[in-house]
């Protein structure tokens, strides 16, 4: 309701804009106007996808009594985890070791799962480190186990305040959580010994512990790496009990291939996990982003392993239309489709309840396929023998296919030249090749992760996570709804996954820059969901959900005018406002009620705090006429001139301060500079507005605070920038120091020029009159 009254003021609201023109400062009515119409249809676009919320919640319970009967073997599905890391020396070994462990240490059954560790540097420190936590794994999962204990990732366990005594808990639980923290704490300082010696590389590069050189010296061109750590019949936990599977990969690299980044990371790692174990599955978390609930995969297969729902399995409205966009991580696929597949059409259940609205899962994104040629068109699966680069000859379960089945080869070209990944595709429920041994598979697995691979196939046009944009989630889940592809929003009473983001505000606009670029890179191709996927499975409101992503980097512009008029406003006397009469108050104050009605009951669906909304609208203001004006700039070069923008990579670790002060320690960046650039500007426009109602009289106080009160909202937002600026303890650099002579040099000649001491007033004309004076 609040929504739909907000909706007919703002119509009332602009209606009243336009037609009440300011005479005297023109122009900058206009600029105004047009800025609060940007700004009234990106609310609009916002709306749209919130118009059917659902609240999910699981029975855990109901699926032990499903798929986990006592004393027989647990059907749950396999399900294959992906971790991603690229820069060891800036993406912490530490964190990315908690993020393993906690996956290792998951409540779901061991032989169900696996973790793949994508090393996109080749980084010796990123293996060695992946080898003291499986060792320390050998530890820490019996012990989570046993005491059923949360979060288990050790250093965020280890951090929490708690009185262990408090709930009279077991003397022998205290002595043995006492151990291990001795045990982790050793394996920290394990840790940050590889980290220490990581800081400075060897001439002759880094040799392995066997005297071997370190095959990955050469990070940009480098042989395929796999190493299985864990699983698979290798060592087992303290205890002797079996461990979940922990690998280790780092695709080939070669200096004449276009390498994409993250995506094509994700996509080797597709083919490495379907040849090896090829769960029906996937969970893809970043490096930082730890389970924070054990349970949080018996979650997800509340959803993906419903028999009614499961086949078709800002974000909770979206659960209501035809699901969440995928944001990076915490995501839980069906592998199937990212293989191009259209999803199964939904089939009504023989019973009265209407299953029109079954989803797929994010935060819980469950996926299913439907082949584009039919399962009983196709042969079964019969033992063929295939040789491998050694010469040997070895049983390898192919899909022996007629040529009408393949239509001569489609398959080869679409996934490329694997018998055994392709194979794999065409299996229903994502079993494993039984046939064949360790070492053939891994074989097989390097095959796949070569720098030549994808050449002449769909992969990241129309097979895995997409290229062709910073932002590869946003494009793949995009693809996937419009295969019609449904997602589900789930937040578990404990929440599944958390994680750490910048711990400095350069580093955070670096993020911005990289999603916003992300963002316009979709807006100018072919995959713009304003024109892209009619007549497939995308829903209308899915759609507008997609376009309000790749436009609002846009609204940077009006948003950085905007932010400009108060400072125009302070500086001219004029004002983009004209005399309120008792209708024109009324509309005001009524726009004003709305906006606060509707930010307060956001906040209290979503659960945040004011102090939390109001830091992200102090965010989003710093970052949008920064970081996503630049993506602009950026977007629209690499479109006209091919030169491609890279992306830094942006370092995160844990922050103790709950108050994210630690974000406005600068670290300075030329993104800083619009912001700041604005912040000076209505500063001194303030200060020349007080000198104006000072000079001017009693009468001009009145004008001065509607114009004081637009330049303090800008402020206001701005603030923090300011306080960090002010708290900066070292020099500021070179760049910093000339452009604040430049800015300050402009302000002069402006105040000058303004004369903001000289009355207004008309006086007696001081031009020699002459002889005829009178």
């Amino acid at each position: 309701m609040i929504i739909i009254i907000r909706l007919v003021v703002v119509g009332v609201f602009l209606h009243y804009r336009v037609k009440h023109p300011v005479e005297d400062a023109y122009a900058l009515w206009l600029v105004s106007v047009i800025c609060e119409t940007c700004f009234a249809l990106q609310w609009i676009l916002e709306q749209f996808p919130k118009w059917h919320p659902i609240n999910r919640e699981t029975y855990l319970d109901r699926l032990s009594l499903r798929y986990e009967e006592e004393g027989q073997p647990s059907q749950l599905a396999h399900i294959d985890i992906f971790v991603t890391t690229v820069d060891p020396l800036k993406e912490s070994p530490l964190v990315t070791a908690n993020t393993v462990l906690s996956i290792l240490a998951v409540d779901y059954p061991v032989d169900k799962l696996s973790c793949y560790v994508s090393d996109d540097s080749a980084s010796l420190l990123t293996f060695e480190a992946l080898f003291e936590t499986s060792e320390f794994a050998r530890k820490w999962v019996p012990f989570c186990n046993k005491f059923n204990v949360e979060p288990r990732a050790p250093e965020w366990y280890f951090s929490r305040k708690v009185d262990y005594f408090k709930d009279k808990i077991l003397p022998s639980f205290v002595m043995e959580r006492r151990a291990m923290k001795r045990e982790y704490e050793e394996f920290k300082i394990r840790i940050n010994t590889l980290v220490a010696k990581a800081q400075k590389a060897p001439k002759d590069g880094w040799i392995m512990q066997d005297g071997t050189p370190w095959p990955g010296n050469n990070t940009h061109h480098h042989p395929g790496m796999i190493q299985v750590f864990l699983g698979q019949g290798g060592r087992h936990d303290a205890n002797g009990n079996e461990l979940p599977r922990l690998v280790y990969v780092s695709r080939e690299k070669g200096p004449s291939f276009n390498h994409h980044k993250k995506a094509e990371a994700l996509n080797a790692l597709v083919r490495v996990s379907a040849v090896l174990t090829n769960a029906p599955y996937l969970l893809n978390l970043d490096y930082n982003h730890y389970i924070n609930n054990s349970k949080a995969l018996k979650e997800a297969m509340c959803f993906m392993m419903d028999p009614l729902s499961g086949k078709r399995v800002n974000m909770k409205g979206l659960d209501g239309i035809q699901g969440p966009i995928y944001t990076g991580t915490g995501c839980v696929f069906r592998r199937v489709a990212l293989y191009d597949y259209e999803a199964p059409k939904p089939k009504k259940p023989p019973t009265r309840t209407c299953n029109c609205w079954h989803k797929w899962c994010c935060g819980c994104l469950c996926l299913r396929r439907k082949k584009k040629q039919q399962l009983n068109k196709l042969p079964k699966t019969v033992i063929q023998t295939r040789h491998t680069k050694q010469g040997d000859e070895e049983a390898l379960p192919l899909m022996s296919a007629t040529m009408e089945a393949v239509e001569e080869g489609a398959l080869e070209k679409m996934f490329g030249q694997s018998p055994v990944f392709i194979a794999s595709t065409l299996v229903e429920n994502g079993e494993t090749f039984k046939g064949a041994s360790l070492a053939s598979r891994l074989r097989e697995a390097i095959h796949v992760i070569g720098c030549g691979y994808e050449e002449k196939t769909e992969w990241g046009k129309e097979v895995g996570w997409m290229y062709g944009s910073v932002t590869e989630n946003i494009l793949t889940g995009f693809k996937m709804h419009s295969h019609g592809w449904r997602s589900v929003h789930c937040v578990p009473a404990r929440l599944a996954f958390k994680g750490f983001g910048s711990v400095d505000l350069e580093d955070h606009l670096q993020e911005v820059l990289g999603w916003a670029l992300g963002s316009i890179e979709i807006f100018l191709s072919r995959h713009c969901p304003i024109w892209y996927g009619y007549g497939g499975g995308l829903k209308l409101l899915e759609r507008i959900a997609y376009i309000n992503v790749v436009v609002y980097p846009w609204t940077s512009i009006p948003l950085l005018a905007y932010c400009t008029l108060p400072a125009v406003c302070l500086f001219t006397g004029k004002f983009i406002i004209p005399e309120l009469s008792s209708a024109g108050s009324l509309w005001f104050l009524s726009l004003f009620i709305c906006i606060f009605a509707t930010n307060i009951l956001e906040m209290k669906w979503n659960g945040i705090s004011i102090n939390e909304w109001w830091r992200n609208e102090q965010l989003w203001v710093i970052g949008a006429v920064s970081a996503q004006l630049f993506a602009v700039s950026q977007g629209l070069l690499k479109i006209m001139t091919g030169i491609n923008i890279n992306s830094s990579v942006t370092s995160k670790v844990k922050g103790d301060n709950g108050d994210f002060s630690q974000l406005w320690d600068l670290k300075w960046t030329t993104l800083l500079i619009p912001p700041t650039t604005l912040l000076i500007i209505n500063i001194v426009g303030v200060i020349a507005g007080i000198a104006k109602a000072i000079n001017n009289g009693y009468d001009s106080w009145g004008p001065f605070f509607g114009k004081f009160f637009f330049a303090f909202w800008v402020i206001a937002h701005l603030y923090p920038l300011l306080k960090g600026l002010s708290g900066r303890q070292s020099r500021a650099p070179t760049i910093v120091v000339v452009w604040s002579v430049l800015l300050a040099s402009s302000f002069v000649l402006v105040w000058v020029r303004l004369d903001p001491f000289l009355p207004e007033s008309d006086g007696p004309s001081l031009v020699e009159c002459g002889l005829d004076c009178k």
